[in-house]
């Protein structure tokens, strides 16, 4: 048994231990029923809705309303808890404690002041607020949060004779609060950390993509486990890992803690037996052949596929081949056509080396300079990869290319593997994220179809492409 497994079953235990021994300890009877609200990145409220629909074979909930940003839905503590364990693509689940009409910061104090926080924690936790809005009349969203601090710490105090402290960075409770123009609603975090934060990524830059959003992608190219799955340009493995997970129906949540785990109310038993169901998915995972899978991955950087490796082994299934190839120069991994997906370089995410006085592609840093760390093909890009180029530089601020020269030799490249789509992936369906609206051009195909998405706070598109013959992109003649 691997140590990321010992250790979730050393949670499931401790946790059993702590309620036969009253530790864990509910203050007063479970409602029957909660409402809950699951936030996710804009444009995957569909996928998210089907998701838990799926979901509710593992707890029974009720899918409500999808609203931008998220879904509502309803269940018992088990719905949340499941949820929290088995959605890839929401963002967080949100319990609902309650909502009210308001006027001012100082109506919104007095309501948050009658809820029974108690209830839920205790003032030897640390707390963080947050406050959202929409359209609201308030002047400082600061000063709202500070009014609902000073609320939440106001009643513990009556009720408990002390006070919670603050803690931004690593809270054990985390309140939400949505205003809009008429009203305000309190959430209380039922996750902790961001779903997102599944437990298995090795490397600690800023990710260009977010697990759950790979994981909607995924769900909106309609691929299903089976069907030949590639990503030319699989960076530190994102789409790979949640591909394979769900293949294997490994929980993206098995190895991970959840802020429920901290509130003094949740049904301890629903939670022993789905988090013990997970762990047995994983194991069962590991003895999977790879061959069954049909997921395939390359990328031009080896760090990065070393990377990908190693994220995939953290992620409990079992290491897929991966190929160290210039997207430029691939080539369909099996006969029977599939999906293709790829979150390409694009925008402030590209640079494209430099060339030298011969043409010569010019290393940019010391890892390209060194001998067995070159990396083949004519672009770099940053964010999954960008940890090499900066780990790795001289410190001298050369750059290696200057900008016209990098938006040439970037329409080079996109034109290339708009090449090698069309001559070798015939049949595919290739889905690419990106923020350029013009990347259609640049391939010089024409998009089925383009769904807005966002990459955190980015705009993006994720463009379809039939790769049939006749896509190439048709220009009208130049006058």
């Amino acid at each position: 048994m691997s140590g990321g497994m010992q250790r979730a079953d050393r949670r499931v235990r401790g946790v059993r231990a702590a309620y036969n021994v009253g530790l864990i300890l509910p203050l007063e009877p479970l409602m029957s029923s909660f409402e809950f609200f699951a936030p996710c990145p804009r444009g995957l409220e569909a996928p998210l809705a089907a998701e838990l629909r799926e979901i509710s074979a593992h707890a029974p909930l009720k899918v409500g309303a999808e609203v931008p940003g998220g879904v509502h839905f309803a269940g018992e503590w088990a719905a949340a808890m499941a949820a929290n364990l088995h959605s890839r693509i929401a963002s967080r689940v949100l319990m609902k404690i309650a909502q009210r009409p308001y006027r001012s910061e100082h109506d919104i104090f007095a309501f948050a002041l009658e809820q029974p926080w108690e209830r839920w924690f205790t003032a030897n936790q640390t707390l963080r607020i947050d406050v959202t809005a929409i359209k609201s009349p308030l002047k400082s969203l600061e000063f709202t949060t500070l009014k609902v601090k000073d609320a939440v710490c106001d009643r513990l105090r009556e009720k408990t004779g002390a006070r919670p402290n603050i803690d931004t960075a690593e809270p054990d409770v985390r309140i939400f609060v949505f205003v809009t123009a008429t009203d305000c609603t309190l959430y209380l975090d039922t996750s902790g950390e961001p779903l997102f934060k599944r437990g298995w990524r090795l490397d600690k830059g800023a990710a260009p993509l977010r697990e759950n959003l790979a994981a909607g992608i995924l769900r909106l190219t309609g691929w299903t486990p089976g069907t030949p799955l590639y990503d030319p340009m699989c960076g530190s493995g994102t789409f790979l890992a949640e591909a394979v997970q769900q293949s294997l129906g490994v929980a993206p949540g098995v190895q991970r803690r959840f802020g429920f785990e901290k509130l003094k109310q949740y049904d301890i038993n629903a939670w022993q037996a789905l988090k013990v169901a997970a762990l047995d998915k994983q194991r069962a995972a590991r003895t999977a052949k790879v061959d069954d899978l049909r997921i395939f991955g390359s990328d031009i950087s080896g760090d990065m596929l070393e990377k990908a490796r190693s994220n995939l082994a953290r992620a409990g299934v079992p290491t897929l081949v991966l190929k160290q190839l210039d997207a430029r120069h691939m080539v369909a991994p099996v006969d029977e056509p599939g999906v293709l997906v790829a979150n390409p370089p694009y925008g402030e995410r590209i640079e494209v080396r430099g060339r030298g006085p011969r043409g010569e592609a010019r290393p940019t840093s010391r890892s390209e300079r060194e001998p067995g760390r070159v990396q083949r093909g004519g672009y770099q890009r940053d964010g999954e990869r960008a940890g090499d180029r900066n780990r790795d530089d001289d410190g001298d601020g050369s750059r290696g290319f200057e900008r016209a020269e990098s938006e040439e030799l970037g329409a080079e490249f996109f034109q290339a593997f708009g090449d090698a789509l069309k001559q070798r992936f015939t049949g595919w369906h290739a889905f690419m994220l990106s923020s350029d609206r013009g990347l259609p051009g640049q391939l010089r195909l024409r998009e089925s179809t383009k769904t807005p998405l966002f990459n955190g706070a980015l705009e993006c598109r994720l463009f379809r492409f039939d790769l049939i013959a006749g896509s190439v992109r048709r220009r009208e003649p130049e006058a």
